[in-house]
């Protein structure tokens, strides 16, 4: 399991829009991957548990993943969330 703080850059935040090419982003692996912010920790691959977070710019949040390509999703949300890369 790999674990990374990450701030997001996205000059909106996570607004629904930002979730759905969050989660489609997430959703290109076969790794578990989770999103931990203060005390919650959701699935994120989940739009509902996403939307619970209610994200801004420049909030941190706790980004983990477990199975065979956890690296490769990793490195690839921190991207972006770093706002380098849109959804692919």
């Amino acid at each position: 399991m790999i674990t990374k703080r990450m701030e997001i850059k996205i000059p909106t935040g996570l607004d629904p829009s930002t979730i759905a090419l969050f989660i489609q982003t997430a959703s290109q692996y076969d790794s578990r991957v989770y999103v931990e912010v203060e005390n919650k920790k959701v699935n994120a691959k989940s739009i509902m548990g996403m939307m619970t977070l209610g994200l801004a710019a420049g909030e941190e949040i706790t980004v983990s993943a477990a199975g065979d390509d956890e690296q490769q999703a990793i490195e690839h949300i921190e991207r972006y969330l770093n706002n380098e890369i849109k959804a692919q």
